[in-house]
């Protein structure tokens, strides 16, 4: 099922496959790692557009961009035109080459404040944001959206014309609406409909969970390009195997024992340095967490891992694990133990 280029105003991505900006997730050490398995691209976490609130240490991780790496996409979140076209601005004297602007983040928190997906209940700000947003910077403008407020208002297409009109260069959209939160299951339909009725980029989001349902996803969107959220938690190699079910040339997609040790090892080195121990450590166990639900008998190990407070014994604990583990990463059985507790308190 071969896709054609996705471009992103002038810059042609080297893969469909693009992982979603997560807030909390997708800081710089994951991007990184996602893009080594193959994303077309990253975007920062989702940042608020207010910049008097950008010197706070979560802000200031939030605003580390990828500048080894093109586009640089940002992603900022407000209620109000100039607030985000001044947002934009300072993203771009920082090096933006995309900006990114959320009307999909469900959470009460963003929604309370008019912004994320309650915009979508006001489809005459949200031209005004896009308007100005636009004409504020040189660089591609963005958007991610969900198909409506609730499932009696889907307005999807009604905003995928708006953004259209005001120069918006593509579109991710998740196949749920703001009421849905992540319940139930993501629909593409409306979806379908959106990219019936522009002529821009559609990025499917929701639900996108595994390289079958992937390509079932293309199908019934006919869109351009995925976007990859919870399915990469713990499995980044994820776009690595997206890739093959397109070109079954691109090579063997399954990890070996040394490959997984190493991508956990060098993702807690990463989380490390950038955050520093102390946050770093905090901020892994979550990682952790998701890496274990792919690894075998990793009960006493997750367990353990998510309970220590120092960098070296997180490492040490992750390479005593793989040391017990035969090269295809299952437990050596004469190393077998009782599982542990399988819930971690983060």
């Amino acid at each position: 099922m071969p896709l054609q280029p996705l471009r992103i105003g002038p810059y042609t991505l080297p893969s469909p496959f693009v992982l979603a900006p997560m807030a909390g997730i997708t800081d710089a050490p994951f991007r990184r790692i996602c893009r080594r398995f193959g994303a077309g691209m990253t975007t920062s976490e989702m940042t608020t557009a207010d910049t008097s609130l950008w010197q706070t240490a979560k802000s200031r991780f939030r605003l580390d961009l990828d500048l080894d790496a093109e586009p640089i996409a940002v992603q900022i979140a407000g209620s109000e035109a100039d607030q985000l076209a001044s947002a934009a601005q300072a993203c771009v004297a920082r090096g933006a080459q995309i900006i990114d602007i959320n009307m999909g983040c469900p959470a009460k928190k963003v929604c309370k404040k008019a912004a994320g997906s309650a915009l979508l209940r006001d489809e005459k700000l949200v031209a005004d944001i896009l308007n100005t947003v636009v004409n504020a910077v040189e660089v591609p403008v963005t958007l991610k959206f969900r198909t409506g407020w609730d499932r009696e208002h889907r307005n999807a297409v009604q905003i995928g014309k708006i953004a259209q009109d005001a120069g918006v260069c593509s579109l991710a959209i998740h196949g749920r609406t703001r009421a849905d939160r992540y319940k139930g299951d993501a629909e593409y339909e409306t979806i379908a409909r959106v990219k019936e009725s522009v002529d821009i980029p559609v990025i499917a989001n929701g639900d996108i969970t595994t390289v079958k349902k992937s390509l079932e996803v293309l199908r019934l969107t006919n869109a351009d390009g995925l976007m990859i959220g919870r399915a990469a938690q713990g499995r980044p190699w994820v776009f690595r195997e997206l890739h093959l079910a397109l070109d079954p040339i691109a090579g063997n997609t399954q990890l070996e024992k040394n490959e997984l040790r190493d991508i956990m090892l060098g993702h807690l080195d990463e989380l490390h340095r950038f955050y520093g121990e102390t946050i770093g450590v905090r901020v892994a166990r979550k990682h952790l967490t998701w890496y274990c639900d792919n690894l075998e008998n990793a009960g006493i190990y997750r367990h353990q891992v998510v309970r220590v407070d120092s960098a070296s014994e997180q490492i040490r604990l992750t390479k005593q694990y793989f040391s017990g583990m035969d090269q295809r990463g299952t437990e050596k059985e004469q190393e077998k133990k009782p599982e542990g507790p399988q819930e971690a308190t983060l």
